[in-house]
């Protein structure tokens, strides 16, 4: 796990209540959903599953739910049929005897059925075990409504009863869930995807970005809630590609907009509740990127207001990210300001960093065009400096690939980077991936599907489009075979039981920077 918690308490923000005002306006109103449970099932032990567990149908009926009556230590588990994000409620009510002491409940929601399976009291991660999903609940008068004030990220609800009498049970009714999104999944218009395959990975995606589309576009409904710029640049795009809210894009836009630091410089992620707070934490890639989600979301709808609003900060990222680079004309590393890439802490990231600058550096140019046309040139110069000092002192002849840090690793994030900012051109992209794809493929030791995201784009953009594809299907289709409704966190398919956080519990398998293969498979595939 290569990202540590930044803790910069003297870090002071800017407030620009111009362009949180026009945040403001733009929040959405969500759209609501009433789910009923479709099923109750088994969670059992299984070997050959995801994390160890599955769901199992059981021979009880969910039209009869209020006649399994439960007594201390009773449990029961609700399937609502696919992954659910919103306000879970049930009526309860006493049979027997009357009710001469409180129900007392816990509560599991779950994504996969090892959220349920593995005993949660045992986890010791480096996150907060208070993101785990459960509720210990007392009730003194029943029958009542239990309506939960929290939202919840699950497909399974495991219901049991702690304690009840030995002279009365509990019974349960009617369980449902009040979904949340901004978008519906009727929005989406329809493409012809021949393959069945892809045809179901597009669908999951499209409903990990739909459940992650929430009053803006959040990194994951079960854990963090946050608005993460890394996070964001592929959502929109996905966006763009499926229910094309342009709205959200921009409130979010204007929510990292509007709350820089004195610098200026733009936080890795924001806080919406209970007051919009830009985090005290900083990435350099993170940082550029917003100038990549300006310059897509300026593509897609050319909307002169915002460009205006926000070249500015747009441009002042870019001031603060050439600081950054030496005399060589390459990036420096700084601890203080880390290059993100991915969570590997196995892989030097310092080419890849050099990369996505000379990428953003191409993209503020499209935006300088609009804005300041006299400056094109300063900027070209750069990208053509970046690029010749990436060629001269980056690329090895010999392998034919890209290396990196005081070691000279050879990395995939390296190769795939230098492919995006297309440093060289198509001919010799195409001949760099086929090396990547000899020398580095499968990959191994990188555990985030934003990661991943990028190899599949360097792929179809060096005219690897058959690796791209065995690629998507390798990783995201792996990702369904073991179950998935949405697209998770964080997946090794080396290593299946792999979390950064030290369990599954904690896991978030619902989360946005996993939902780019529509993005994808529409850009590239689909005629």
């Amino acid at each position: 796990m290569a990202f540590t918690f930044q803790i910069n308490n003297d870090i002071k923000f800017n407030h620009d209540e111009k362009l949180l005002a026009k945040a403001a306006a733009n929040e959405p109103k969500l759209k609501h959903t009433t789910v009923k449970a479709t099923d109750l099932v088994d969670i059992v032990a299984d070997e050959q599953a995801f994390n160890g567990y599955k769901a199992v149908a059981n021979n009880q009926d969910i039209k009869q739910l209020p006649t399994y009556a439960l007594k201390k230590g009773g449990k029961l588990v609700l399937d609502f049929g696919d992954h659910q994000v919103g306000r879970f409620s049930i009526d309860i009510d006493s049979v027997g005897s009357p009710m001469d002491a409180p129900l007392y409940l816990h509560l599991t929601f779950a994504e996969t059925p090892a959220e349920i399976g593995v005993d949660a009291s045992g986890y010791d991660g480096w996150l907060s075990s208070s993101w785990i999903t459960e509720e210990y609940i007392h009730l003194d008068v029943l029958p009542t409504k239990l309506s939960l004030p929290r939202r919840y990220a699950f497909r399974y609800v495991e219901i049991e009863v702690k304690d009840t009498s030995p002279k009365w049970q509990a019974s349960f009714s009617n369980p449902q869930v009040v979904t949340e999104s901004a978008v519906s999944m009727t929005d989406v218009p329809l493409v012809n995807i021949d393959d069945p395959e892809l045809k179901r990975i597009d669908e999951v995606s499209i409903k990990t970005l739909h459940d992650c589309m929430q009053s803006v576009f959040e990194d994951g409904p079960k854990r963090d809630h946050r608005l993460w710029l890394g996070d964001l640049r592929l959502q929109a795009l996905a966006n763009y590609a499926t229910f094309n809210d342009d709205q959200l894009v921009k409130r979010c836009l204007y929510l990292f907009g509007g709350m820089t630091t004195t610098e200026g410089k733009i936080s890795a992620n924001v806080f919406t509740t209970p007051k919009v707070t830009p985090d005290d934490t900083f990435m350099y890639d993170y940082s550029l990127f917003f100038i990549s989600v300006l310059s897509d979301f300026y593509k897609q709808s050319q909307n002169n207001e915002v460009l205006n609003d926000l070249y500015p900060i747009a441009k002042k990222q870019i001031e603060l990210a050439l600081k950054a680079v030496g005399n060589d004309d390459l990036l420096v590393m700084d601890e203080d300001w880390p290059v993100f890439v991915d969570w590997s802490t196995k892989i030097d990231k310092a080419t890849a960093g050099q990369a996505i600058l000379i990428y953003v550096l191409k993209q503020f140019i499209g935006l300088v065009q609009q804005k300041e046309p006299d400056q094109v040139a300063r900027y070209q110069a750069l990208v053509d400096r970046y690029s010749a000092a990436a060629v001269s002192q980056l690329f090895d002849a010999d392998q034919g690939l890209f290396v990196s840090g005081p070691n000279r690793e050879v990395n995939i994030a390296s190769q795939v980077w230098m492919v995006l900012a297309h440093v060289l051109d198509d001919a010799e992209n195409e001949q760099l991936m086929t090396k990547a794809v000899a020398k580095l493929f499968p990959v191994t030791g990188i555990a985030t599907p934003y990661m991943y995201h990028h190899i599949a784009a360097a792929l179809f953009e060096a005219n690897h489009q058959a690796d791209a594809i065995k690629l998507i299907k390798s990783y995201w289709g792996k990702m369904i075979d073991l179950g998935a409704d949405t697209f998770f966190e964080a997946f090794e398919p080396e290593n299946l039981s792999f979390s950064p956080y030290g369990s599954p519990v904690i896991n978030s398998y619902c989360h946005a920077w996993s939902c780019t293969p529509t993005y994808l498979i529409r850009k590239y595939l689909v005629k």
